[in-house]
Formats: C-alpha cells, sequence, structure tokens
C-alpha cells in the first residue's frame, strides 16, 4: 500500500515521484522499460540537445582561423563518436535517476500500469503486466502484479504523429529513427517545422546535409510571435535551407536512392522532392490508449486528459500529468512542474496552479528562440492597448564577441500600465536567456522597473536590458 503510485518515468512522473518522496509520501512509480527518463531523455531533449551542441561547435570550427585558431579549415566529422557522445549523455542521466528514486525511497515497478477502476474503500488498484518489461531492480518488485495506492498519477508520455498510411521505418523517420542513422544522410525533408523538426533540421545542415522543410501553416514556428517566424525563416534560407509554407504533402514514395516527397505548394502547383531521408515531425499524440481509463469516469478530449487547475480529472483520486494532459503545451518542463503541483498538493503543502501564459517556449535550432507569454497578436486580441520594443543583437558587445550577432529581443507590454505581457527572443542562448523574462512575468514585473535593473557587461542578457528600454525608445545600444 502506497500513499500515491505514478504511472510513467518521464520528466513528469519521475519528477512527480522524487517530490513526493521529498515531501515524506510513500511512493510507487510503475514504468513499463528498464530505463527511467521517458522520451525527453532517451529519444527527445536530451539527445537532441547533444547534437545540437556538437552541430555548434562544428560551425565555429568552420571559422577557426577568425577566432585565432588555425589548423580547422577542413574538420573531418566523426558521425560514430558524434552518436557516442550523445549515448554516453544518456546513459549517465538514466544513472542518476536510479540514484534519485533510491534516494527518495521510490519503489520501482517494471511493466505496464493500467487503471483497473475506481478506488474501492480509498485504495485504487494498478495491474501491472508483463510487456515490455525490463530487468527490473530486485525480485520482489519485478513479482509484483498488482500496486495499490491511495491516489494515482498518470503520466504515460506521448508518441510521435505519423502521417496517415505510413509507418517509421530506415528511410521514414520520427525523432526515434533520425537519433540513430548509422551515416550522415546527404539529404533530408522534414515535414512539419515546429520545434522538432527546426532542430533536426539545424543539425543536419550545420553538418553539410541539403534540408528542405515543408510545413503546412503559412509560417515556420507557428506557435511563435510572427516577427520571430520571419526572422528564423530569413536565417535558415541564409543557411542554404529550403522552406516551403503554406503546403500540403499527398505522398512519400520510396525509390532506390532514398524517398520522394510529392505535395501541393502555396500556389496550388504540384511539386516533387527527393532526398535520402524523410523526417515527419507533425506533433504528437497522447499515450492514453492504453492505461485502463475507460474503467473510470474519464472522458477523453481528442486522446487527451481533462483536468482541473489542480490536474485532478474526472475520477476523483486520479490525476494527470504531463504530454497527456489537455490544453498545456507538451513539453518536459511543463510536465515536470505539473508532477510538483500534484506531489505538494497531495502532500498537503503549498502549491500554485501551472499558468499556460507563463511557460516559457524554447527551441534550440540555430539561431535559438525563447520565449514566454503573450504574442504581439495576442495580446491585441486580447483587448491590450500594445506597446512593442525589439532590440537586435547586433547592438549586444557578447554576441559580437561569441560571433552570433543574429536576431533580436522583443517586448510586449500593456501601454496602460507597463508591465510586461510577453518576451520573444531569437538569437545566441535565448534558451537561456529566457528565464529572466519568466520570471518578470511571475512578479507582473512593469517597463520601469525593468529598465532600472542592472545586468552585467558585457553579457548576452544585457541584450534584455537594452530590449525593455526599447519599449520606450530609450534602448541605449542601438
Amino acid at each position: 500500500m502506497f500513499d500515491v503510485v505514478v504511472v510513467g518515468g518521464g520528466p513528469a512522473g519521475y519528477t512527480c515521484a522524487i517530490r513526493a518522496g521529498q515531501l515524506g509520501l510513500t511512493v510507487a512509480l510503475v514504468e513499463k522499460t528498464d530505463k527511467l527518463g521517458g522520451t525527453c531523455l532517451h529519444v527527445g531533449c536530451i539527445p537532441t540537445k547533444a547534437m545540437l551542441f556538437s552541430a555548434e561547435v562544428w560551425d565555429h570550427l568552420k571559422h577557426g582561423e577568425a577566432l585565432g585558431i588555425d589548423g580547422v579549415t577542413a574538420p573531418t566529422l566523426n558521425w560514430a563518436n558524434l552518436l557516442k557522445r550523445k549515448n554516453d549523455i544518456i546513459t549517465k542521466h538514466t544513472k542518476g535517476l536510479d540514484f534519485l528514486m533510491k534516494k527518495n525511497k521510490v519503489t520501482v515497478f517494471r511493466g505496464h500500469g493500467r487503471l483497473t477502476g475506481p478506488a474501492k474503500g480509498g485504495v485504487f488498484t494498478i495491474d501491472v503486466t508483463a510487456e515490455d518489461k525490463g530487468k527490473g531492480q530486485g525480485a520482489e518488485q519485478q513479482a509484483a502484479t498488482q500496486v495499490k495506492a491511495k491516489k494515482v498519477v498518470l503520466a504515460t508520455g506521448s508518441d510521435a504523429r505519423m502521417l496517415p498510411g505510413y509507418k517509421a521505418d530506415d528511410s521514414i523517420l520520427t525523432n526515434i529513427e533520425i537519433l540513430s542513422l548509422p551515416e550522415l544522410p546527404k539529404s533530408l525533408v522534414v515535414i512539419g517545422s515546429g520545434a522538432v523538426g527546426v532542430e533536426f533540421a539545424s543539425i543536419y545542415r550545420s553538418f553539410g546535409a541539403e534540408v528542405t522543410i515543408i510545413e503546412a501553416l503559412p509560417r515556420v514556428v507557428p506557435v511563435e510571435d510572427e516577427d520571430v517566424s520571419k526572422e528564423l525563416a530569413r536565417l535558415f534560407k541564409k543557411r542554404g535551407i529550403d522552406i516551403n509554407t503554406s503546403c500540403k504533402v499527398e505522398k512519400i514514395e520510396k525509390t532506390k536512392d532514398g524517398v520522394t516527397v510529392s505535395y501541393t505548394d502555396s500556389t496550388g502547383k504540384a511539386q516533387t522532392k527527393q532526398a535520402e531521408k524523410v523526417l515527419v515531425a507533425v506533433g504528437r499524440g497522447p499515450r492514453t490508449y492504453d492505461a485502463g481509463i475507460d474503467k473510470v469516469r474519464i472522458t477523453l478530449d481528442r486522446g487527451f486528459i481533462p483536468v482541473n487547475e489542480w490536474m485532478e480529472t474526472t475520477e476523483p483520486g486520479v490525476y494527470a500529468i504531463g504530454d497527456i494532459v489537455a490544453g498545456l503545451p507538451q513539453l518536459a518542463h511543463v510536465g515536470a512542474m505539473e508532477g510538483v503541483v500534484v506531489a505538494s498538493k497531495l502532500a498537503g503543502k503549498y502549491a500554485r496552479p501551472v499558468r499556460k501564459d507563463r511557460v516559457p517556449g524554447c527551441t534550440y535550432c540555430d539561431p535559438q528562440i525563447g520565449s514566454v507569454g503573450l504574442t504581439e497578436a495576442q495580446a491585441k486580441e486580447k483587448g491590450y492597448q500594445v506597446k512593442v520594443g525589439k532590440f537586435p543583437f547586433v547592438g549586444n558587445s557578447k554576441a559580437t564577441i561569441v560571433d552570433s550577432h543574429d536576431g533580436f529581443v522583443k517586448v510586449v507590454s500593456d501601454a496602460k500600465y507597463g508591465e510586461v505581457l510577453g518576451v520573444h527572443i531569437i538569437g545566441p542562448q535565448a534558451t537561456e536567456l529566457i528565464a529572466e523574462c519568466v520570471v518578470a512575468l511571475e512578479l507582473e514585473a512593469t517597463i520601469e522597473e525593468l529598465m532600472f535593473t542592472i545586468h552585467a557587461h558585457p553579457t548576452l542578457s544585457e541584450s534584455l536590458l537594452d530590449g525593455f528600454s526599447s519599449v520606450e525608445g530609450m534602448a541605449i545600444n542601438v
């Protein structure tokens, strides 16, 4: 008998389990594979960013002579070692999670967990079956077929969506297959220009592949502010990436040399593109199809689970966190914070709900993108009297020092009270810089307050000081 059982060992699930353990609850974690970490650690955030770092270093080496480093004008890519480094990072952090489970007294059960029905006498029963079961962490846990707990947290994650009628293989790839290609392809078509699509486009273009992006919507990274989308498209084209928006993919055909993608372009004209590989990056579907949800009083919304502000479902005592939640972004850091909220609430400690407008969005392509809050268009739609400032990185000394001065900081504010409504960054280390902006929004900071907040010199974070000042037309360095 446990206080809480968490089903799923990805960032949402393991974070929830750790925090619950820290707060004194007895915790069981059910994971169907032999490794904790979920999609994020094994075939998502972590390996992708490891490859992006290698790509960043590779790009700097191309300008080694200008940086004062001779002898690197013709570097050789060792693809096998690149993949080995990526895998070593995964292994290190997987072992770290195993340690954290033991440290926080979380009992791990290996197997596929399913709800069996509502609580009986205040106790839920989770069936744990053997499919996909890994090595386990001991005979007692391995033999268990049922786990009983007072509360249940579902954190079963998501799967990459595939175009109808196709399945992933060695030519038609998802985020899983593309991370383990034995050789660097000479050409790649990327279907979809969300974070996954543009990150892989960036990686493979850095290493010399011919890259084509096909996007159904009118602009790349469509969830971002329109100015950010325009800037990324401009800089990707400058890097030699072929971008096609407002396009509809008609079919993918295998050829002796790879694949041919047929699509209708923005003018309605039929087009084809040949490449060695095609990456399908059209979003992720919730993994709720085999969790026993039909046994309880939960009605799915397009496969997602509706929850209240404390992540509780319509079945009392059952919570949902991570990629399966309706209405919140499918991001590892969102799932992790949802897990913290649930664990804190169950332990009777202070918690506050996750707010969608306080979630930082980060895309790790080159240039990086970091954003939080309302876009300019969203702020206007909500009826705000909007005041906008923009500061280009070309005016930031540190950006020049690190040889990355494309992009800008854009600040969206409320003209009436000066409150910051959103910040949108495209440029060097945007994914790190955005954290300050999340804090600013959480504390309802005003432009005036931020204009008088000292930022160290020379730093990339100074671009934020100039960005906030630019709302009043008083940026120093432009």
